[in-house]
């Protein structure tokens, strides 16, 4: 059976790659004993598929991670045996089996909702800022692929941007759905198009799109635990 987990990444562990993230959970996995399924060959690996690959140095409660096992267990189970043998600031947030005939979470992912810090402006430059970008025909980019620079234009990907809210310390924040097809927007492309300052970016939420509706990975999510922010401090 596949078991799909929603988890979180917040606080300092949010500098670690996506590479040793993966190790982390192979490690909990491991030391919770359960019957994690394993790839054959000269070098078995825990058969695990991550969602899209977080940023270094984002933070976020909406990351997922498919794990097969060899035996049926409750989700919840599951979840419940490895949370307290993952690193602070990674933490299980919900649990549950994904739908029959479910692709890939790189595959069926088709944007994803952030929330950044903007902490040297008020809403209405931001307001300003972002009415120009989403008013634009077109929005290029440099970007390294292969060894070689190309030009993107970013603006199909730029589904939605609006400033939510204003803090007295920390600024106004800036909410965005970002597409990931044919390639994904990154916090720090985002920041080159406004050509302003952004603070702390955190991944919200990520939408699967399938006959005009968005849903996400998990049918029914919990609410974000307490616990889970407070591992990560």
């Amino acid at each position: 059976m596949i078991v799909r987990m929603r988890f979180g990444k917040l606080g300092k562990v949010r500098w670690t790659s996506h590479r040793d993230v993966a190790r982390m959970w192979e490690r909990a996995l491991r030391r919770a004993k359960l019957p994690v399924a394993y790839t054959g060959g000269f070098s078995p690996r825990a058969r695990l598929s991550f969602g899209l690959a977080l940023p270094t140095g984002c933070e976020s409660v909406a990351e997922y991670l498919d794990v097969a096992l060899e035996a049926e267990l409750e989700p919840a189970l599951v979840a419940e045996r490895v949370c307290p043998l993952l690193p602070r600031g990674i933490g299980v947030l919900g649990a549950g089996e994904p739908e029959p005939g479910s692709g890939s979470l790189q595959e069926e992912v088709t944007s994803c909702m952030w929330e950044i810090s903007v902490p040297r402006s008020t809403r209405s430059e931001l307001d300003e800022v972002l009415s120009r970008l989403m008013g634009a025909a077109s929005l290029p980019i440099l970007r390294e692929r292969k060894g070689h620079v190309v030009s993107d234009d970013l603006r199909p990907s730029l589904l939605a941007l609006f400033a939510q809210h204003t803090h007295d310390e920390l600024g106004t924040t800036l909410v965005a759905e970002l597409g990931t097809r044919p390639r994904g927007v990154r916090p720090a492309e985002l920041a080159e198009l406004l050509d302003i300052e952004l603070g702390l970016a955190r991944r919200t939420c990520q939408w699967i799109e399938r006959g005009g509706s968005k849903f996400e990975p998990l049918d029914v999510l919990p609410a974000v635990p307490a616990v889970a922010v407070e591992r990560a401090s």
